[in-house]
């Protein structure tokens, strides 16, 4: 599934430098937070014990071109379009060490007429395996857990953003709500065939990925009055829309680590910091059961030499500005057939979800009802920036790294 790279740094213009960029994100009240947390049970659809848990129906073995694969495919544009998402689906044939196989990603968007979108993504596929027993490998959190959340973000975001269209509608932002920043949509990607057949290569791995990316690099967009935020002598693609591509992988299990990977994409690593640190302050999750933290702190000695192939490659080497949040170390279980439900750990995965409610929710723009009763003006976020490091003082605003293959083992 993956592969170690090392990257090789050139400068050159990025795609995203020309949207919103970096920016001081509105921080939700306490009430607010907890106001969130309440809206939808934040574990029962996280629940591998449930019968009607997003995961339950998930967690079946789900390789690429099977009829699994088609049922949790099924099962996942029919949860969104009971939204009234736009759903597309991105289907095409590529060749694999096993012959020509069918894919197809799932793409659902809440306003697909918006300027601009931020991405949530994680891979759908489980890992094939050609024989009994390893052909019952279900991929908990690699990646069925990630799946079920986003699905349970949607339904719970959903409210929100229409809210949101609604105060837009009708001219009723508040004076510090970025106009701009309220028109971007909320996007999801199911990738599908990120795993390898056989071992991690170009050719052998993250399927969807690579055929999205250069699909959407290669579409052409009309001129929209809200991309004002683009260089008018630069052709808009699909891809140019994307202000931050999210991927998820590997989550579920106790005790994950999360570190931060691409200098452009830092301050929302610390937007994930310090979302976890205000849930926690405000007891809405609970220290003695979670343990530490789940991100390695950032200091100014970080770098960006290495970093974990996934399917945000393909679209990192277009230019789009990425956040990747992975556990790493991997679970002890990857790849094996641990990696079922007794792995994953509920209030985790809760955990997760809650943090990922309430990034999402401030990076959008959303108000949970008791945001306006408490604080009618939001504050901005409290939590003192981490200093930058020399490399990332002196970078460039476009950023795009060459790869290099390492040696390592998918």
């Amino acid at each position: 599934m993956f592969r170690w790279l090392l990257i090789w740094s050139f400068f050159t213009l990025s795609l995203a430098a020309s949207l919103l960029g970096e920016r001081a994100l509105p921080a939700l009240s306490s009430s607010a937070l907890t106001d969130l947390a309440k809206m939808r049970d934040s574990s029962k659809n996280l629940d591998a014990s449930d019968p009607h848990s997003h995961l339950q129906k998930i967690l079946i073995p789900r390789p690429p071109d099977t009829e699994n694969s088609t049922l949790v495919r099924n099962y996942i544009v029919s949860t969104l379009r009971n939204l009234k998402w736009h759903i597309e689906e991105d289907s095409f044939i590529e060749s694999t060490p096993y012959g020509p196989k069918n894919f197809t990603n799932v793409i659902a968007t809440k306003d697909p007429e918006a300027p601009r979108r931020v991405v949530l993504s994680a891979h759908f596929d489980s890992k094939y395996f050609p024989f009994f027993p390893q052909n019952q490998f279900v991929g908990a959190t690699d990646s069925a857990a990630s799946c079920a959340m986003m699905l349970d973000i949607a339904e719970t975001l959903d409210p929100l953003l229409d809210a949101r269209a609604k105060r837009i509608e009708e001219g009723d932002l508040d004076p510090e709500e970025d106009e701009d920043a309220a028109e971007t949509t909320l996007q999801l990607i199911f990738f599908d065939g990120e795993e390898a057949f056989r071992v991690w290569s170009d050719i052998d791995s993250i399927y969807g990925a690579r055929h999205l990316a250069e699909t959407w690099a290669a579409a052409y967009l009309p001129p929209h009055p809200k991309r004002r935020l683009l260089s008018p002598s630069t052709p808009t693609t699909q891809l140019s829309t994307i202000e931050h591509l999210v991927l998820l992988d590997l989550l579920g299990a106790a005790h994950p680590l999360v570190r931060s990977y691409f200098p452009d994409t830092a301050w929302l690593f610390d937007a994930l910091v310090d979302a976890e640190t205000r849930l926690r302050t405000a007891g809405i999750l609970d220290a003695a059961v979670l343990g530490r933290s789940f991100f390695r702190p950032r200091s100014a000695t970080d770098n960006s030499l290495g970093y974990m192939g996934d399917d945000h490659l393909p679209f990192l080497r277009r230019g789009v500005s990425v956040l990747h949040v992975i556990a790493e170390p991997f679970p002890s279980v990857w790849h094996t057939l641990g990696d079922d439900a007794t792995v994953l750990d509920l209030p985790t995965l809760r955990a997760w979800n809650l943090i990922f409610r309430v990034f999402f929710a401030e990076y959008l723009g959303l108000r949970p009802e008791s945001s306006k009763r408490d604080e009618p003006s939001p504050s901005k976020r409290h939590a003192p920036p981490v200093k930058k490091s020399d490399s990332e003082l002196t970078r460039d605003s476009a950023f795009i790294p060459e790869l290099q293959n390492t040696d390592c083992e998918s």
